[in-house]
């Protein structure tokens, strides 16, 4: 590598056609296939390799990296140290999205109104209201149980159906004979 002298500051380092043509080579020869880790077959990694070596070239401006404006934030720091107390103490926060959280909050205080209005409307019914729902339930009640006495019917066997006729009959038939 040959060094050019620059008129108005530092030399600028330039490379040799011999320096190139064994770069060249040496990134020819690299290549191979690639695993899923990331390296290759013969070893050596999928990332590319600088064009320079580190030291040649020091009076070259070297790239820094950049200061993310967020996380220098002072309001950033404190909630990234109030993370970090609230992990080591055991205080983790819970892992639902903002959107999730406020939907819940708004489910829970939907429930709570409805029984609050459950609750007022209990208190100002009337004696005839009050009447009539028990009616009402005393109803449903009584639909409730001929549904389980047709549904009994139905799950019972062929054979014990005649058998209730029968008796029936039978009984109808004793019935007769004796009025007569």
């Amino acid at each position: 590598m040959t060094q050019f002298p620059r008129r108005d500051g530092p030399p600028i380092c330039e490379w040799n056609r011999e320096d190139l043509a064994k770069k060249t080579e040496r990134k020819s020869d690299s290549v191979g296939q690639v695993r899923d880790n990331g390296t290759r077959t013969d070893g050596r990694s999928v990332m590319a390799e600088p064009d320079y070596l580190e030291g040649d070239c020091d009076d070259l401006i070297q790239p820094k990296k950049l200061i993310n404006p967020v996380k220098s934030s002072r309001n950033h720091q404190d909630l990234h140290r109030e993370l970090l107390m609230n992990q080591k103490r055991g205080l983790a926060p819970q892992n639902k999205p903002e959107l999730q959280k406020v939907l819940e909050k708004r489910k829970r205080e939907q429930i709570l109104k409805a029984q609050k209005e459950e609750q007022e409307a209990h208190k100002k019914r009337s004696d005839l209201e009050i009447e009539l729902m028990k009616r009402q339930q005393k109803l449903e009640q009584l639909e409730l149980e001929q549904q389980k006495i047709e549904e009994e019917q139905e799950n019972t066997p062929e054979f014990v159906k005649m058998k209730s006729n029968l008796r029936r009959t039978k009984q109808e038939a004793d019935g007769e004979e004796r009025t007569t």
